[in-house]
């Protein structure tokens, strides 16, 4: 857990029911982080501190979050007797693992973390199953282990599966949902669906594994009860010291060299969801997964608070869909006759995102651009061609609002949804599709942006409010404003020369782009909002602002031939 997101304001509503056990634990870490703080200023650390706390004999001036030895501490050792809670009940095996890292070599992100925990667990506990969970989650209640475990041991199928994945829930959701940040369709209608066709995804969090599974191991009929056998933990008899001097080497930057971690055993590198290409690989072994949502969400964390955070977050997202569906792993040829097709097309519909930014833009730019040229480019009222048209347009959105109201969204919940699929496709899939080609290129190397979830107070009390988060120059925003703009100019320019001109005739050979211009004028409202009205920092920036609508000018006044 990070401490910075475990005692932000944002997270103590997770908390609500130990509110004086989270405050006394708050009181204590900014305590020990002003001691830490002051040592530093120092440039070192007395002898006084030094031998109170071991993991300090190893730190140096040059030590950084960056560039640092591997640390592994045991701060529990669960075969001692007297490791008792208050209760008196005995306490687990607790392990603090910092694996090394160097500026000058790459250490694979969230993949090379997890595979160096696998390594170190494996010998010190060797337990046969696993949870990965992200550091902006927690457990809801103590049930998700047992009916993992459940499916595990089932004497009849239990030896099929290799991964549970749970859906993630996040608490600091607003009441409409401001970023659409539950993925209610997915949790209730994707992830269901894919339960028949070998499994759901592994998403990375919420995730019970079986070790054997990550380590490389190809599915067979072997029983549980073989399978517990040999998965039984080990139990050591040397000291705490020598098994923490052991283990370290497994956590230090060399041990990778030359071996097939992270290509055959562990989590996969090379991809920016390492874990959605882990568990296709899994699958493709001839392993299921299994997907549980209970009513009471098993595991509770914290959704992003700004609109630049979501944006980045989904960008990351498509981008590694990208490069999944693009690299050797291509769930239709790697895929091909080791799992259900329904699975790999599942896979292609996510890698396919990136490439929507292409339609999307072309959708909500040139129709609206050829309304002010007098350009036709769909079918008028009177034509025969009009009503298809009509129909589509209709009825995907009363399914998809009658999808969305079945489970519980409000009307404005459905409409703030809406508005997100079109920043997304225009903005973080769009950017995912050029990083991606500009890799493939060799012009960029990808990179791991770690979305950050520890909002400023005011920022805070704007999303609470449902009041959208702009307040930063970002690529993003600018092309977000650029359409939004020159949809309102477009709409502006066509109804005022439509009406000069007289022509009811050309409304009835535009109706369907007004009637879609206008609706992109409706949903950018809070654009136009955040430009023109807001003084408080998460408005729009003035030089955002005044390049957009240099750029929308000059668009719709280009002449089209």
């Amino acid at each position: 857990m990070s401490p910075a997101l475990f005692f932000s304001k944002s997270s103590a509503t997770v908390h609500n029911s130990n509110v004086s056990e989270w405050t006394a634990m708050k009181k204590l870490y900014e305590d020990m982080e002003r001691r830490i703080d002051a040592e530093m200023k120092h440039g070192d650390i007395s002898n006084e501190i030094k031998a109170q706390h071991e993991a300090f004999s190893e730190w140096s001036s040059k030590t950084t979050s960056k560039d640092h030895q591997a640390i592994v501490k045991i701060l529990i050792d669960g075969r001692d007797k007297n490791a008792q809670d208050t209760d008196g009940f005995a306490m687990p095996t607790f392990v603090y693992v910092a694996r090394e890292k160097r500026l000058n070599y790459h250490h694979n992100f969230k993949a090379g973390a997890l595979n160096a925990l696998l390594r170190v667990s494996g010998e010190i506990s060797h337990g046969p199953i696993i949870l990965t969970i992200d550091c902006d989650m927690c457990a809801n209640s103590s049930q998700p282990i047992r009916d993992a475990l459940c499916l595990f041991m089932d004497e009849e199928r239990g030896h099929e599966y290799a991964f549970v994945q749970f859906a993630q829930y996040f608490v600091n959701l607003t009441e409409n949902d401001l970023y659409a940040s539950s993925f209610k369709i997915v949790h209730e209608v994707y992830f269901p669906g894919l339960d028949g066709q070998g499994g759901p995804f592994y998403t990375g969090s919420c995730c019970f594994h079986r070790r054997e599974c990550l380590n490389g191991r190809i599915y067979s009929h072997e029983t549980n009860k073989i399978w517990l056998e040999r998965q039984r933990p080990k139990i050591h008899e040397e000291s705490i010291g020598a098994l923490e001097e052991r283990t370290r080497s497994l956590a230090t930057r060399s041990y990778e060299e030359n071996t097939q971690w992270g290509i055959e055993m562990g989590v996969k590198y090379g991809c920016a969801v390492e874990d959605i290409i882990t568990g296709f690989t899994i699958q493709c072994r001839g392993w299921k997964s299994a997907y549980l949502n209970p009513k009471r969400a098993a595991f509770l964390g914290l959704a992003p608070t700004t609109l630049s955070q979501s944006l980045v977050q989904i960008q990351r997202w498509a981008e590694g869909h990208l490069q999944f569906l693009l690299s050797k792993y291509c769930p239709l040829l790697y895929g091909f006759g080791r799992t259900k097709l329904g699975l790999q097309i599942g896979h292609i519909f996510c890698g396919s995102w990136g490439f929507s930014s292409i339609p999307t833009l072309i959708y909500v730019v040139i129709p609206s651009v050829c309304i002010v040229h007098g350009i036709s480019v769909f079918p008028g009222v009177s034509s025969f061609w009009f009503a298809p048209f009509a129909f589509v347009i209709a009825f995907s959105n009363a399914f998809s609002f009658w999808e969305s109201h079945f489970y519980g969204a409000t009307f404005k919940c459905w409409w703030n949804g809406n508005r997100m699929d079109l920043y997304r496709r225009t903005t973080s899939y769009l950017f995912a599709l050029v990083n991606t080609t500009l890799k493939l290129l060799g012009i960029a190397d990808s990179s791991f942006v770690v979305t950050p979830k520890v909002a400023h107070e005011e920022s805070l009390k704007r999303y609470e409010r449902e009041i959208i988060e702009f307040g930063s120059t970002s690529p993003m925003f600018t092309v977000l404003s650029t359409v939004a703009m020159l949809n309102l100019f477009c709409l502006i320019g066509g109804a005022v020369k439509v009406m000069a001109g007289g022509g009811m005739g050309s409304l009835e050979q535009l109706s369907l782009q007004f009637f879609l211009c206008a609706a992109l004028v409706f949903i950018n409202l809070p654009i136009y909002h955040a430009s023109s009205f807001r003084n408080d920092e998460g408005r729009i920036l003035m030089n955002t602002t005044l390049l957009s609508v240099v750029i929308a000018t000059v668009a719709c006044f280009v002449p089209i031939f």
